[in-house]
């Protein structure tokens, strides 16, 4: 039996409206585990499905690096989530201010409207439906990645992955450390760990060791990619 991560993913359908969660997810059931019982069923025609690729992790993990890596290889987008961020995000993360879910959701809002936008044919990609898009993403807590999740909502043929960039402490602290001209600073990394939960559990996320080389993990990620591809065949 396949394990939660490795399930085929279906469309998705909004579940019941809750008062207790923010007015901009009105769709969203507070402490879901999105499990496909909850779902729709998986378009049949594979060769329709749009797959949004979602590189998650803290400051440090290399979503950018293994996101412009992985938009190379599959030949679509990539969405640097960075850009999507306010001045006052911006400025709060460079003083070492941690973002709260408020300063977040205007962000991730943004950002999954863009990958939607993505898929979809323009001048860019001569009129074609793209086959994808890679977005990078910290989406530290399960609530900002049901935010993500949206995307999928009434759209059988589109498909979300998570694929989350899993380095210890140590490395990250190291890596942000030795960034130059960066908002970033090492002390927000420590504020990220603290409010980062992984993805355990949640049947659409690949989680991948990010130890050893650059080229290592990119053919990490790759062969988890293609497998996951695979599946839907």
């Amino acid at each position: 039996m396949l394990s939660a991560g490795e399930r085929h993913q279906p469309s998705v359908t909004p579940a019941v409206a809750s008062s207790k969660l923010p007015h901009i997810m009105p769709d969203l059931e507070p402490n879901s585990k999105s499990s496909p019982s909850a779902m729709l069923s998986k378009p049949t025609d594979q060769s329709t499905v749009q797959h949004i690729w979602i590189v998650t992790g803290p400051a440090g993990c290399g979503k950018s690096t293994v996101g412009n890596g992985l938009s190379n290889e599959l030949g679509v987008s990539f969405l640097e989530g960075d850009d999507y961020h306010n001045k006052s995000n911006k400025d709060k993360m460079g003083n070492g201010i941690p973002l709260t879910d408020e300063d977040r959701w205007d962000w991730l809002i943004s950002l999954r409207k863009a990958a939607i936008d993505a898929l979809s044919p323009s001048e860019s990609n001569n009129f074609h439906r793209p086959a994808g898009v890679v977005v990078a993403c910290s989406a530290l807590k399960q609530k900002y990645r049901d935010v993500m999740r949206v995307a999928a909502y009434g759209s059988p043929s589109v498909q979300i992955h998570f694929i989350y960039l899993k380095l210890t402490e140590e490395v990250l602290m190291q890596r942000v450390s030795q960034r130059q001209a960066h908002y970033m600073k090492s002390d927000m990394v420590r504020s990220q760990l603290q409010a980062l939960e992984e993805p355990k559990g949640e049947w659409d996320a690949i989680t991948i060791n990010v130890e050893g080389s650059q080229d290592q993990v990119q053919q990490r990620v790759f062969d988890a990619v293609h497998k996951k591809l695979e599946e839907n065949q």
